[in-house]
């Protein structure tokens, strides 16, 4: 009997209706991701990373296809998969907003230039050479594992980072569109487990990678558990684990508000802990520091625009009604978080931990617009995400050019002077450093205006100054660097700086010239962020 059939039989199972338009791009990556897992299998080593890279950029232009096309053609909001996806304004900003940053880092991810051979380990469980690594936040020699292959040839990478890549953006955008909590669940470890994998990859420092891959699985399966038992809670709460279901369940109910408000206590942990929220943030430092460069790019963007896009649903599809009874705890969820990544962010030494502070502050940011259970704290927060992803990813792009003898040299130390070797690096390092802190011209300034006033228009006039005093906090070590790199003298054994190939031009210059374009000219950004609202 064909399911057709079965739909009219009283008493018979019925497949939901789906809408194959609405989820087209979804449902791309994820095609793209089985299919560079075959190539992965199949082909010979020597052709795996042209046809990857391929594969991988196609899939991506194939998803914003058909973004573009159901953005200009399909009804403004629907759920479909038997109302376990929804499919509204703000999804498909967060899905472009994806698929545009994951473009970005996958270039990053794919250049061979800079670090010969690529950024990941070269052999299928590649050896720690000796010397190769060391604690996190201690001192690493960095040695560089041996190439691949027979003497002479070209050192090669592993190319499994494509598919992981494809599977975690695919996960990230089913995270940030499901519309019940079990999806959310099911779609959280999807984009998390390629991530952890992805971050013991680093050809050099190796037992630094390999540290960071195994303490963000082990707090990232802290994090998983608190998100499930939140929603083991909430269904005992609700009878459902929809997030509509909660919403009705939150103003109709007679039963005890301890399982409501504990199981969003529990909730709100996991997708915080994704956030890099403080004081969720334990992992991020160290991630930041011990992953590749590339892969570091990727989490900081996109897992950030993923945790917030959930963040956003479950706030104003389950719980909007009843926001009076959990914004003070995330009012000081949010000034922790702010607190911890301005002050503790001006002892850093390292720059890629620097900019891990620096993502914890942001993200205390990012929830002001969040708990604004408005269309202007909504549009602002999705247009933030859009603009400090661009930012992230060329920031990090540059630091990947600047290297000594054991790979990249991420002291601050060794950024002195850093403008008599390299005027070019130098002054584009200054201008996302000066757009991180919010200075007018840039996309920060205009993200960070739109998410305070957002939040002033919603009574959070006290969060509002101690958000101000706190970036203020933060754009002294951004101004730091600029000072090493401006007014110090370059060390005579000091980095050099490499030359970028095209793939890592590409992403710099594209995350340049948005960061440009969304502080000077961000109104078409902002219409677009402000389009509609979410369904359930």
């Amino acid at each position: 009997m064909s399911l057709a059939q079965a739909a009219q039989v009283p008493g018979q199972l019925s497949a939901p209706p789906i809408d194959w338009a609405a989820v087209a791009p979804m449902l791309i990556v994820f095609g793209g991701a089985c299919l560079a897992v075959l190539a992965e299998a199949f082909l010979p080593r020597h052709q795996r990373w042209p046809v990857q890279v391929t594969l991988t950029l196609v899939t991506l232009a194939g998803a914003g296809l058909a973004l573009g096309f159901y953005a200009g053609t399909g009804p403004s909001g629907l759920t479909t998969f038997a109302d376990m996806v929804a499919v509204d304004r703000p999804t498909l900003f967060l899905w472009g907003t994806l698929l545009a940053l994951a473009l970005a880092s996958v270039l990053l991810i794919a250049d061979r230039s800079v670090e010969p051979g690529g950024a990941f380990v070269a052999a299928p469980a590649a050896r720690v050479a000796a010397g190769g690594g060391g604690a996190i936040g201690g001192p690493v020699d960095g040695a560089e594992d041996r190439p691949y292959g027979l003497a002479g040839e070209q050192p090669t990478m592993q190319t499994e980072v494509f598919p992981f890549t494809l599977f975690a953006l695919g996960g990230m955008m089913a995270f940030c569109a499901a519309n019940d909590l079990l999806t959310m669940f099911i779609a959280l470890e999807v984009l998390s487990l390629p991530l952890y994998l992805m971050c013991g990859l680093a050809r050099r420092r190796r037992l630094l990678s390999q540290e960071a891959a195994v303490k963000y699985f082990l707090l990232g399966a802290f994090a998983s558990a608190f998100f499930l038992y939140g929603l083991a809670l909430l269904y005992g709460y609700a009878g459902s684990v929809r997030l509509s279901a909660i919403a009705d369940a939150a103003v109709g109910s007679n039963k005890s508000d301890a399982l409501l408000f504990g199981g969003l206590a529990l909730l709100i942990v996991g997708l915080l802990f994704k956030g890099s929220v403080g004081p969720f943030h334990t992992w991020t430092p160290d991630v930041y520091q011990g992953a590749p460069t590339p892969v570091t790019a990727f989490m900081a963007a996109c897992t950030k625009v993923a945790a917030f896009g959930a963040i956003l649903r479950v706030l104003h599809v389950a719980f909007g009604d009843t926001r009076w009874e959990w914004r003070g705890v995330l009012w000081a969820v949010a000034i922790a978080s702010m607190v911890i990544g301005a002050v503790i962010g001006l002892t850093q030494t390292d720059i890629k931990r620097m900019i891990a502070y620096s993502s914890i502050a942001h993200a205390g940011f990012l929830l002001l617009g969040a708990m604004a259970i408005t269309s202007a704290g909504t549009s602002s927060t999705l247009f933030y995400l859009l603009a400090y992803g661009f930012t992230t990813v060329a920031v990090f792009g540059l630091i990947s050019l600047v290297r000594d003898a054991d790979g990249e040299a991420t002291h601050l130390s060794q950024w002195a002077g850093l403008a008599k070797r390299s005027p070019l690096v130098a002054g584009v390092m200054t201008f996302l450093l000066l757009a991180l802190a919010g200075i007018p011209l840039t996309s920060g300034f205009t993200a960070k205006f739109a998410v305070f006033s957002a939040a002033l228009g919603d009574g959070m006039a006290p969060l509002v100054v101690i958000a101000l005093v706190a970036s203020a906090i933060a754009a002294f070590f951004y101004l730091r660097v600029i000072v090493l790199m401006y007014f110090s003298d370059p060390a005579p054994d000091g980095p050099s700086v490499a030359v970028p190939g095209a793939f890592t031009t590409a992403a710099i210059t594209l995350g340049v010239l948005v960061t440009l374009l969304l502080g000077i000219v961000p109104t078409l950004a902002l219409n677009w962020a402000s389009g509609g609202n979410f369904v359930g």
